[in-house]
């Protein structure tokens, strides 16, 4: 299985839909969004798959963002959850709370999907795998990930 992750969207409605194409024709399966959409307009731009979605601080009206996830058949983690595909288990949060992460990481997921930094990164810590896909928004590249869970196999793609 092939999951999109996105993150720091932050309103761009044309850049977010280039990606979300770019990882659709990679083979994703399903998006998982970071954090930082900001508007409803964000999440239906990412309505093409099925969405996970987290708030991030630039989330301020987290109840009409949550109205456009159910109108979209999208699942909301709120501040941060899990999600499990088979045998894998995938945390995710925005990465502005370290309490979030902290409680995140305490079941031991093999992933943790994370934003808030506008860097792309792939580190592992411990039995964990933090990734960050970067950011559509005020990063020095633009940039999303797709991750094959599979072959554990990570995917930074630049969005132009």
């Amino acid at each position: 299985m092939r999951v999109g992750i996105l993150s720091d969207t932050h309103d761009q409605l044309a850049r977010t839909s280039r990606a979300v194409a770019s990882l659709i024709s990679e083979g994703a399966e399903v998006l998982i969004h970071c954090g930082d959409m900001t508007r409803p307009p964000i999440v239906r731009e990412c309505a093409g798959l099925t969405c996970y979605y987290v708030f991030g601080n630039n989330d301020f009206d987290e109840d009409v963002l949550r109205r456009a996830m159910a109108a979209t058949g999208g699942v909301c983690l709120e501040r941060g959850g899990q999600i499990e595909f088979g045998e894998t288990r995938i945390a995710v949060t925005h990465g502005d709370s370290a309490r979030e992460i902290r409680r995140l990481l305490a079941t031991t997921p093999n992933y943790l999907l994370h934003g808030h930094s506008h860097a792309a990164s792939d580190e592992c810590h411990g039995a964990t795998r933090w990734i960050n896909p970067g950011a559509l928004h005020r990063a020095h590249e633009w940039t999303v990930a797709v991750l094959d869970l599979d072959s554990d196999v990570l995917r930074f793609l630049n969005i132009r």
